[in-house]
Parts: structure tokens; sequence; C-alpha cells
């Protein structure tokens, strides 16, 4: 393991690089660190926990290939104690392959080969959005209720039925987002461009969102399959329950 820092004066967050591959890491870390970020590295996924839980970095590069645990699993582990940004490498070919990390909890992810720039934009993207979270004054609007479920926006918690139910930052900021407005269609790119910080190129960047909404459902509704906090609107995205709708399906 081996750390890089820059001048202390322009230090900004600390960030974990996990890569089987020595060039990989040795790219990535001169990269971040001319960026200004503090670099820790790990070569296989046990040593990637070792390394999460003795310098608690506030964003994870993990690829999907590692030795001794791959990245899926390194990504389940750290789900069961932490929701730090991670952002997976992934160089399998399929979608439903590259999307895998996202079903257990990765932020986002880029496929390999990549562009060293396009991942600074992504990391830049999800810590803004995590210290916007940390640092934004308490909302006036408090608690959202939709059916079943309430939001507390101040401290970005939910429930269900009485019962919190742990989200990520981004669940967390997806589920918020839709429900902010309840009835309003909220697109697919439009979901893309303001929590991940990039628009769609591909069909498949949209997938990013859909795996979201699956998981949200997954944690929210009492059939994901029949879902009725979280509905689809096909060709175009996702909207929430009215309040109507909401409160009369309460009282089913």
């Amino acid at each position: 393991m081996a750390n890089y820092t820059r001048d202390e004066s322009r230090v900004k967050e600390k960030i974990l690089v996990v890569d089987d591959e020595a060039a990989v890491r040795r790219i990535l870390t001169m990269r971040l660190s001319m960026a200004g970020y503090r670099v820790v590295v790990a070569a296989d996924g046990e040593e990637a926990l070792e390394v999460y839980r003795a310098e608690s970095p506030d964003l994870i590069v993990l690829d999907v290939m590692l030795p001794k645990l791959d990245g899926y699993g390194v990504c389940r582990e750290l789900r069961k104690e932490s929701t730090v940004p991670i952002i997976m490498l992934s160089a399998l070919g399929t979608i439903a392959d590259r999307i895998t990390g996202l079903d257990i909890g990765a932020d986002d992810y880029l496929a390999k080969p990549f562009s060293p720039k396009e991942l600074e934009a992504r990391i830049v993207s999800i810590l803004r959005r995590v210290d916007s979270v940390s640092t934004a004054p308490p909302s006036q609007q408090g608690i959202i209720a939709i059916g079943r479920v309430q939001v507390d926006t101040n401290r970005r918690q939910v429930f269900r039925e009485g019962e919190r139910v742990p989200l990520t930052y981004t669940e967390f900021s997806l589920l918020e987002m839709l429900f902010r407005q309840p009835g309003q269609v909220v697109p697919r790119a439009e979901i893309l461009q303001e929590l991940w910080g990039y628009p769609p190129r591909r069909t498949a960047d949209l997938r990013v969102v859909d795996v979201y909404v699956a998981r949200l459902r997954s944690k929210l509704e009492p059939d994901p399959r029949n879902p009725e906090l979280i509905i689809t609107v096909r060709g175009t995205g996702y909207t929430s329950q009215r309040l109507g709708d909401a409160a009369e399906a309460a009282a089913k």
C-alpha cells in the first residue's frame, strides 16, 4: 500500500484506488494526486477492505476483476457497514455484467478501457453531491410522506411504517428527486444529468437510472413487481404518487 499527496493547502478528499494492475494504479494515482486528491491504493479485494477500514476514504474506485475477493464481493462487504461512494471499473462485455455492481450498491461504473479524464469528472460529480448533503442547511420541507413511506429531508433518513430503511447517498438523492413533486414525470436523462452529472451518450447510460429505481423499489415497495410508490412512465421516465393517491394507498 502506498500514499501520495500534493501540497496540503490544496489537498481535497481521500480516494482509494483498487486495481490489480500496477500500471492502472500508477496512472490513477498520478492523475488524481495532480488534481489535489489524497490517494491510497490496494491490489486485491482483501487488501481493499483492510485499507478502507484503516484510511476511511471519501470515495472508492473499484475494479471488478480482483484476486482473493472480486470487486462485487468487496462492494457487498462495504455496503454492510458504509455508504461510501463507489465507482466500479469493469472490463466485462455485456450491459448486464457491468450493471451488476449497481445492483449491489455501487454509485456509478465505467467500462474499461476508460478515459482518466472521464473518471475524474465522475469523481467530482459524486463528491460534489456528497459535499452538498453535508453542508446544506436544514430543509424547510422537513418530512415528505408518500403512502406508508416517510422521507426526512433534514436528516436524510427514510422510514417505512416506522422502520428505518438504510439508503446510500445516491439512492436517497434519487428518492428525494422523485418525491419532491409527486405526480410529475421526471425523464431518465434529467435524473442522470442531475444525480450523476453527465448526459446520456449511449442508451446503456440510462440503465444506471433503471437499476437505482429497481433498488429503491426492492427496499420500499411491498411488491416491487407492482410498484405503488415509484411509477414507470414508459418511454419517458419515472414519477411518484400524487399525495391524494398516496393517502388512498395508505388507507388500504
